[in-house]
C-alpha cells in the first residue's frame, strides 16, 4: 500500500480551496502557503495554512513540514528568490526555468511556435508608443492588447480591441514599460485544450472554455478572471487541439524536460485554429475541477515525483463541469470598492449538488465569528457536474441559488455560447 502523499499548494482563494479539498478527499496530507494578502478564508476551512508571518518562506516551511510535491496555482512563484532552492528541494507540478517561458514570454511561445509549424495571429511587441504607432501604420488592423511577458502583477491585462479605432485609442494610455505586446484580433470563436507531460509524452486531460467578458452576452470589458467556464473530459482529444497545437511542441518539450501541465488556448478564424497564448499550470478555473473529474488525480502527482507512466481515469458520473463566479460589489473595476456585506452559504460547502469554493471573503466580526462576509470582488465559485453540459449548467446555477451577497452579481448564460469548440 502507497504512503499518503504529502502536498504543498502556493496560492490563496477558491482556485487553491478547490484544490486542497480534492487532493484531502482523494487521500492526500495538504498543506497551504499563502502567497498574497487576500483570499485566506476559503483555504483555512480545509488545511493548515501558513504565510510569511509564520515562515520566512515556503523554504522555511518545508524545513518542518516535509512535502512530496508542490503545485504553484500561478506562475508568480517561479521569479521569487527561493524559486531554484525549492525546485531542488522538492517536486514541482509545473515546469521551471527555459520551460516555463512558453507561458512567461509570449513573444518566445509564438517564435517556438511557429518554428514547429503551429499557427499564431501576427503579433508586434512594441517598446514604445511610437514604436506601436509605426506598427499600426504599417498593419492598421484590430489587435488585442497585452503584456509581453505573463505575470498576476504584470502593468497591462488584456485589451481585446475589435476594431483599429479602439486599438489606436489605448496607445497613449498603456504602460509600456515591459513591453507591450499587440496580437491580432481573430474574432470570438476561442476554446482551450489541457495536457499534461512527462518524458515528452503527451497525454491529453480536458477540452475547456472560459467566459472571459463581466457580463452577459459577452459583453464588458474581460475581467481578470473568467466568470464562468465548461470542462470536459477529453483523454482522446476529440477537438484535435492537442494534435494540432501542441503535439508539434514535442521536440522542444522534451528538449527542456517540461514537466507537468500544459494549456493552449486558441480561436477558430476560416477554419484554422491559431493559438493566443499557452499556460504552464492547470489554470485557475480549470485545475481544480479536473482533479474532481479524476479518480486517479494523485496518479499524476506521483508521476512527476517518480517518473511513473500516468493514464487519466476519468470519473464516468462526471463527463462534464461547470463553474461560474459571484462577483462583488463593483466588479469588474476594482477600483469601486464597497462594504463588507455578510454572504448567504450552504451549511456543506462540498455535497452530492457541487462545491462552493471561497474567494475573497473573510470572517466575521469576533461577536459572530461564524459569520462569512465580502472582503473584495470575486465572492466565491461554485462547481457542479453531470453527464452532458446541460446537465452541469443545471446543477451549478442550482447550486448558486444556495448562496448569495447584497449588490453581487452573476453570469446566467454560461454555456448557451462557444461550446462546443468553435462555436460562437
Amino acid at each position: 500500500m502507497q504512503s499518503p502523499l504529502s502536498v504543498l499548494i502556493i496560492g490563496v482563494g477558491a482556485f487553491t480551496q478547490g484544490l486542497a479539498q480534492t487532493l484531502q478527499d482523494a487521500g492526500a496530507n495538504v498543506i497551504v502557503w499563502l502567497s498574497r494578502d487576500y483570499g485566506h478564508y476559503g483555504p483555512q476551512q480545509i488545511c493548515s495554512t501558513y504565510d510569511e508571518h509564520d515562515f520566512a518562506s515556503p523554504i522555511e516551511l518545508l524545513g518542518t513540514h516535509a512535502c512530496d510535491i508542490m503545485i504553484p496555482m500561478s506562475i508568480d512563484w517561479a521569479q521569487q528568490p527561493w524559486a531554484r532552492e525549492l525546485c531542488a528541494r522538492v517536486a514541482v507540478f509545473c515546469p521551471s526555468g527555459d520551460a516555463l517561458l512558453i507561458e512567461r514570454d509570449r513573444a518566445f511561445a509564438q517564435r517556438i511556435g511557429e518554428d514547429a509549424g503551429i499557427v499564431f495571429p501576427r503579433s508586434f511587441v512594441a517598446k514604445n508608443r511610437l514604436d506601436a504607432q509605426s506598427f499600426l501604420d504599417t498593419h492598421p488592423d484590430p489587435y488585442v492588447i497585452k503584456n509581453t511577458l505573463c505575470s498576476p502583477t504584470s502593468p497591462i491585462h488584456t485589451i481585446v480591441c475589435e476594431t483599429l479605432a479602439d486599438t489606436q485609442s489605448w496607445l497613449d494610455r498603456i504602460d509600456y514599460a515591459e513591453g507591450v505586446f499587440f496580437q491580432e484580433y481573430m474574432g470570438h470563436k476561442e476554446a482551450g485544450h489541457i495536457v499534461f507531460v512527462q518524458n515528452g509524452n503527451i497525454t491529453s486531460l480536458v477540452s475547456n472554455q472560459e467566459y472571459k467578458r463581466a457580463f452577459n452576452g459577452n459583453m464588458g470589458k474581460i475581467a481578470g478572471a473568467p466568470l464562468g467556464g465548461l470542462i470536459e473530459a477529453d483523454p482522446d482529444d476529440k477537438y484535435d487541439l492537442a494534435k494540432k497545437l501542441i503535439a508539434p511542441l514535442q521536440p522542444w518539450l522534451k528538449q527542456v524536460n517540461y514537466t507537468g501541465p500544459l494549456q493552449v488556448t486558441a480561436i477558430l478564424k476560416n477554419n484554422i485554429w491559431s493559438v493566443i497564448e499557452y499556460n504552464s499550470r492547470l489554470g485557475v478555473t480549470c485545475g481544480p475541477m479536473i482533479m474532481r473529474m479524476l479518480n486517479n488525480p494523485l496518479d499524476m502527482l506521483r508521476a512527476v515525483i517518480d517518473g511513473s507512466n500516468f493514464s487519466p481515469d476519468f470519473n464516468t458520473d462526471k463527463p462534464m463541469g461547470c463553474s461560474i463566479t459571484l462577483a462583488g460589489y463593483g466588479y469588474p473595476f476594482l477600483e469601486v470598492t464597497g462594504p463588507s456585506f455578510p454572504l448567504t452559504l450552504p451549511t456543506a460547502l462540498s455535497s452530492d449538488k457541487g462545491d462552493v469554493w471561497l474567494n475573497e471573503v473573510k470572517a466575521g466580526k469576533p461577536l459572530s465569528p461564524s459569520e462569512v462576509l465580502a472582503d473584495g470582488h470575486r465572492l466565491l465559485d461554485v462547481n457542479a457536474f453531470g453527464q452532458d453540459k446541460d446537465t452541469a449548467v443545471a446543477r451549478a446555477y442550482a447550486l448558486m441559488q444556495d448562496v448569495g451577497c447584497s449588490n453581487s452579481y452573476y453570469r446566467t448564460d454560461i454555456g448557451n455560447t462557444m461550446w462546443p469548440p468553435g462555436a460562437e
